[in-house]
């Protein structure tokens, strides 16, 4: 298994957007770049907002954590914004891994839980997630579906 996973910094803001570039490329999604990516989450993990977390010697996949103050308590609200293994190294417990890792992340900084989105499509995230226990259910797991919406402005 090819799972050491590490703690990125702003210095590894060039693989972050090399990796997050092939990841909206691979799916078919608007990109403003690797250089701009780069630049963009360097800036982000400098302000320390968030944690950007790295699989393999080079790197074949990432997480990209984000956090903010909480409403409901007074830790912190983790939002898993990236999670991205490439094509070749799938298939490896890179992706669990990395859940794994950035969940023990979150734990650490302070988040009281974590909150991600996937596609209906996307079955193999979908049976990853729901197998480290998350659920889109409201209150309990038999409660209403959740969903997610967003809206560009």
């Amino acid at each position: 298994m090819d799972a050491v996973i590490r703690l990125a910094t702003p210095d590894d803001a060039h693989t972050i957007g090399r990796l997050l570039d092939a990841f909206n490329r691979e799916f078919d999604e608007p990109t403003p770049g690797s250089d701009q990516l780069a630049r963009r989450l360097a800036e982000l993990m400098r302000a320390g907002d968030c944690v950007v977390l790295l699989a393999g010697d080079p790197p074949g996949g990432l997480a990209v954590l984000r956090f903010r103050p909480s409403i409901w308590d007074p830790g912190l609200e983790s939002y898993l914004a990236e999670l991205y293994v490439v094509p070749e190294r799938r298939g490896r417990g890179l992706g669990r891994s990395l859940m794994e890792a950035a969940l023990e992340a979150a734990r650490d900084r302070g988040a009281g839980y974590m909150e991600l989105n996937t596609a209906e499509t996307d079955v193999v995230a979908r049976k990853l997630y729901e197998s480290l226990g998350f659920n889109n259910r409201e209150g309990k797991p038999d409660g209403p579906l959740c969903y997610y919406y967003e809206r560009e402005l």
